[in-house]
C-alpha cells in the first residue's frame, strides 16, 4: 500500500487541529478544536497542556477517520505550534507540573527589565537574535521553578524536562521516548545560540533554567521519533514553529520573500537567505528554517494581537456573535469615523516592544458605533503591519514585490484589500490560508522522502488571489497619521 499521505497538527494559542494531506498537498480532511484560555491575573494568560494534549490526539484521530484513508497510507506526521508557550513536565510521569504559561503571558516583565538593567541584553542580542522581553520561554521557565515546591532541585537532578509545546507532543507521541524539539523553536527559547546552533551555557545560567531541562535540538525535517496512537507505526518527520511553517508552507525560500501571518497575532518573516542580519529597529534575527544542517535566516516582527482583538469583541464586548461579521461590519460603514484601537492588551511587540502598555481605544465620538469600533481592530491589524514593514525597510531590505498573507483573518477580503492600500504593496493570499498547517507537512513529506527537495514540493500558492493598493495617497497618509498619533498616546 502506497504511503504518499501526511497528517499534520497545527496546535494553536486558541485551537488545535489536525489536517491530513496528499501528495500534492491538498486537504482530504480535517478537525478542529478550540482551546480554553485561562487569566488567573491581568496580563497572564495559561493554557492547559491536557487539554491540549486532549484536543491534538482527539482531532488527529478525527481527520484520519474522516478522510477515508487507511493509517498505513500516512507517510509521516509533521508538528507546528504555538511558540515561546513554555511547559515544565515530570520525566517520569509524563505530567505537567504547572499550566503553560502562553506566549503573550507577561508576568515576567519586572525580571526582564531587572535583567536589562544588568545589561545582559546586549550578549542575548547577539547570541538569540532575539530581546529581554516576557515574549520568549526563558523567563517563564525559571518563574514556574521557582513558585512550584521543590521544582528547582528536581530540575538541577533532571527529573524534570522542558519544552515548547511541539516538544511536549512529541514527548507524548512517542510515550516519552523521545524529548527534542527543532532548530525554530529552541532559538525562541533566549536560550539557544542561533550562529553556533547550540544551547548556550552562559545564557541558562544567567536565566536560571538548568541545562538537564532542554530538549535534543534537530533539522526540521528530521527523524522526530514514532507513534503508534494512530494504529501503525507512524514517523514524526517534521517539526517547526507556526510562523517558520507558515513560511514555509507559502514557499517562501528566496532571500527578500516575505509572508506575512494573521492569526491570534500577527507575525511577518523576511528571508534574509544564510545571513542572520542584525535589526536595528529592535526587530528579531531568527532561524527561518535549517535542513541538512543549513540554516535559513529571516528579520521577524512580531505583534501580539490580531485576530485576538476580533475575539475581544466578540466574548468580551458582545459587538459581533461571530468573527466574519467584522467583514459586514468593516464594510457597512465608509470609515471608522476617527476610532483607533490600539490593542495593546498585552504591551505592544515590535518594533515598540513594550510590555506596560494597555490596549486604548482613541477618537471616540458619540458618532461611533459597532461597525466603526470593528472596522478600527480590522484597521489596526494593517498599520501594525505597516510598522514591521516600515522597520525592514530601515534595516535596509528593498521593498518586496508582494506580501504573501496566510492565517484566519487573511480569509476576510476587506482586509487583504486595505492591507494593500496601507503597505502599497501587493498582497497575495493562497488558496488554502491555513499555510503554517500545509508548511508543516512539507517539512514531514521532505523528511520522508514524500517530496525529494525544495523544488519538488507543491506549488501552495496556485489559485489564489492578488490585491493591489487603490487607495488614494492623500487618504492613506491621513490614515496612517491618525494611527501614529494613537500608538503614541499609548506608549507608556
Amino acid at each position: 500500500m502506497a504511503t504518499d499521505h501526511i497528517l499534520a497538527i497545527d496546535q494553536g494559542t486558541t485551537s488545535s487541529r489536525a489536517i491530513l494531506f496528499d501528495a500534492a498537498a491538498r486537504p482530504v480532511a480535517s478537525a478542529q478544536a478550540e482551546l480554553t484560555q485561562h487569566y488567573p491575573q491581568p496580563g497572564w494568560v495559561e493554557h492547559d497542556a491536557e487539554e491540549i494534549w486532549a484536543g491534538v490526539l482527539s482531532t488527529a484521530r478525527e481527520a484520519i477517520a474522516n478522510s477515508g484513508i487507511s493509517p498505513e497510507r500516512i507517510a509521516g506526521i509533521g508538528i507546528t505550534n504555538q511558540r515561546e508557550t513554555a511547559l515544565v513536565w515530570d520525566r517520569a510521569s509524563g505530567a505537567p507540573i504547572h499550566r503553560a504559561v502562553v506566549w503573550q503571558d507577561r508576568r515576567t516583565a519586572e525580571v526582564c527589565d531587572a535583567l536589562k538593567a544588568q545589561g545582559l541584553e546586549t550578549l542575548v542580542r547577539q547570541r538569540t537574535g532575539l530581546l529581554l522581553d516576557p515574549y520568549f520561554s526563558a523567563t517563564k521557565v525559571a518563574w514556574i521553578l521557582d513558585q512550584v515546591p521543590g521544582a528547582r532541585d528536581r530540575a538541577e537532578r533532571g527529573e524534570l524536562a522542558f519544552g515548547t509545546i511541539d516538544s511536549f507532543l512529541l514527548w507524548r507521541l512517542t510515550g516519552g521516548a523521545v524529548h527534542a524539539t527543532d532548530v525554530t523553536n529552541a532559538s525562541r527559547t533566549l536560550l539557544y545560540d542561533i550562529r553556533a546552533n547550540r544551547w548556550d551555557e552562559e545564557l541558562c545560567a544567567r536565566l536560571r533554567v538548568p541545562a538537564a531541562m532542554l530538549p535534543d535540538v534537530r533539522d526540521n525535517a528530521s527523524a522526530f521519533g514514532m507513534t503508534t496512537l494512530f494504529g501503525p507505526p507512524i514517523p514524526i518527520t517534521g517539526m517547526a514553529g507556526d510562523q517558520q511553517a507558515a513560511l514555509f508552507g507559502q514557499g517562501c525560500f528566496a532571500p527578500g520573500m516575505v509572508k506575512s501571518t494573521y492569526g491570534t497575532g500577527c507575525f511577518m518573516l523576511l528571508n534574509t537567505g544564510d545571513e542572520a542580519v542584525a535589526s536595528n529597529r529592535r526587530l528579531l534575527t531568527t532561524p527561518a528554517y535549517r535542513l541538512d544542517g543549513r540554516t535559513a535566516y529571516a528579520l521577524e516582527g512580531s505583534i501580539f494581537i490580531a485576530g485576538a482583538a476580533v475575539k475581544w469583541l466578540r466574548d468580551g464586548l458582545g459587538v459581533i456573535a461571530d468573527a466574519a461579521q467584522t467583514h459586514s461590519l468593516a464594510t457597512r460603514v465608509p470609515d471608522s469615523h476617527g476610532v483607533y484601537l490600539v490593542p495593546a492588551f498585552v504591551g505592544l511587540g515590535a518594533p515598540h516592544w513594550d510590555s506596560g502598555a494597555r490596549g486604548a481605544i482613541h477618537g471616540l465620538t458619540l458618532g461611533a458605533g459597532a461597525a466603526h469600533l470593528a472596522r478600527a481592530a480590522l484597521e489596526a491589524v494593517a498599520y501594525q503591519t505597516l510598522d514591521l514593514l516600515e522597520a525592514m525597510r530601515a534595516d535596509g531590505a528593498a521593498p518586496p514585490a508582494a506580501i504573501r498573507v496566510d492565517g484566519g483573518m487573511a480569509a476576510n477580503d476587506w482586509l487583504c484589500q486595505f492591507l494593500a492600500d496601507i503597505l502599497m504593496v501587493p498582497v497575495e493570499r493562497p488558496a488554502d490560508v491555513e499555510a503554517t498547517a500545509v508548511g508543516a507537512a512539507f517539512l514531514a513529506g521532505l523528511g520522508t522522502g514524500l517530496w525529494r527537495g525544495l523544488d519538488d514540493l507543491p506549488d501552495s500558492c496556485a489559485g489564489g488571489d492578488t490585491f493591489r493598493p487603490r487607495m488614494e495617497a492623500a487618504q492613506r497618509n491621513a490614515l496612517i497619521a491618525g494611527w501614529q498619533d494613537a500608538v503614541r498616546r499609548t506608549l507608556r
